[in-house]
């Protein structure tokens, strides 16, 4: 009994082996496979086979040959499922459709308009319905979905405190699972954010980097030694309610002079009202058409930014730091304030590899990551089963 479980937990990692190599490497042969994983032959004949008949991988036919017979190329089947990823925001709810490689199949915006629990997690559920109707026929369909969060969630995916929500402890997790009956992530927004860049975007290949959401609030997402950091209980990253003011304004974390309410969307709109403005887009607008004082409140923005980033640089010497959410928009008018201040205030030594970056995803860094955690969680379950 004992021989016959290793054999199978040897397949189910030897699957795993050949899938990856499929995932990282195609189009590519039987003969590469092997190559690149030292699994003899005869063994990754049967497992691609396994594969093939799991709708995972495709034959694509005989590629190029290099001096001998033609070999046949397999290819990841990208369109065998289908993710759903949400970034949950205090005032908007974004979702997409993808293939299970990411691609963006479609796409789903709310504009929020209260922030009652109750109602945003039935305009939640609205945009997902939305998304499944384009999901397309084939072989898994929806494999699961994975939801940004402005705030703390614990293990079984409640949202725990939300500030710049008001929300009492959610379970939104158990809440989604029961609806579409499909596995569900929670996490906080900027970890998705994180993990959207480091797979997507700007922080492909970066070992240690920290990424700066800078939205309604300010949270980060810390991806160090290749792997997002958690902390002890799951919880860093809450960076916007970094002390920056002594006896600054009052937050509704409990705090004092808390990074995010001199930084964020929410802090650059509160100093905006006198100059006749209301929201992000009409500030850009006229920053675009050289409006001085809006160019100098963004300006100010910048620099605030920027202190906030000078102490993150002094903690964790990243390799990048980068800038994502809604105020990436605003790159053009905070990026020079943000470098300075950073070259003012930190260390010289952390300072000297280090790149300060826009997200290359723009508004879309945590809803990507959000996908991500969906696909890689079903992929995780694939190379699981042994297929």
């Amino acid at each position: 009994m004992k021989k016959t479980g290793d054999l199978a937990l040897v397949k189910k990692m030897n699957t795993a082996i050949v899938l990856d190599a499929v995932l990282r490497y195609a189009p590519l042969s039987r003969a590469q496979i092997s190559e690149r994983t030292g699994l003899n032959k005869a063994t990754v004949s049967s497992l691609v086979q396994d594969l093939i008949d799991s709708h995972l991988v495709l034959d694509l036919g005989l590629g190029k040959s290099s001096g001998g017979r033609k070999p046949n190329l397999l290819q990841f089947h990208a369109s065998a499922g289908y993710a759903i990823g949400i970034d949950l925001g205090v005032n908007y709810i974004l979702g997409i459709l993808t293939d299970l490689e990411g691609a963006v199949i479609s796409e789903c915006t709310l504009t929020l308009t209260t922030q009652d629990s109750d109602s945003v997690i039935a305009q939640l559920i609205a945009c997902i319905d939305a998304l499944r109707l384009d999901i397309p026929d084939c072989p898994y369909g929806l494999v699961g979905i994975g939801i940004g969060v402005p705030g703390l969630v614990n293990e079984s995916g409640t949202i725990l405190f939300a500030p710049n929500l008001s929300w009492p402890e959610v379970p939104l997790r158990a809440v989604v699972e029961a609806r579409f009956g499909v596995p569900v992530t929670i996490d906080n927004e900027a970890n998705a954010g994180a993990q959207g860049e480091q797979k997507y975007g700007a922080g492909r290949r970066v070992a240690n980097q920290i990424y700066v959401s800078v939205g309604i609030g300010i949270g980060t997402g810390m991806i160090l030694n290749k792997e997002l950091y958690r902390g002890a209980g799951g919880f860093s990253g809450e960076l916007g309610h970094l002390s920056i003011e002594a006896d600054g304004k009052p937050c509704r974390c409990g705090n004092q002079g808390c990074w995010e309410l001199y930084a964020s969307e929410n802090a650059l709109l509160e100093q905006a009202v006198p100059l006749g403005y209301h929201d992000l887009e009409d500030l850009l607008d006229a920053a675009s058409h050289g409006n001085a004082e809006v160019i100098a409140l963004l300006d100010h923005i910048g620099e605030w930014i920027g202190v906030g980033i000078a102490n993150i640089v002094n903690v964790f010497n990243p390799d990048v730091v980068i800038i994502g959410n809604r105020m990436r928009r605003a790159e053009a008018w905070i990026s020079d304030a943000i470098q300075r201040t950073v070259a003012g205030r930190a260390l010289s030594h952390h300072r000297g590899k280090l790149r300060i970056l826009f997200a290359e995803q723009g508004d879309r860094s945590a809803v990507r990551g959000a996908a991500y955690y969906a696909i890689s969680a079903f992929l995780a379950k694939m190379k699981g089963s042994g297929v």
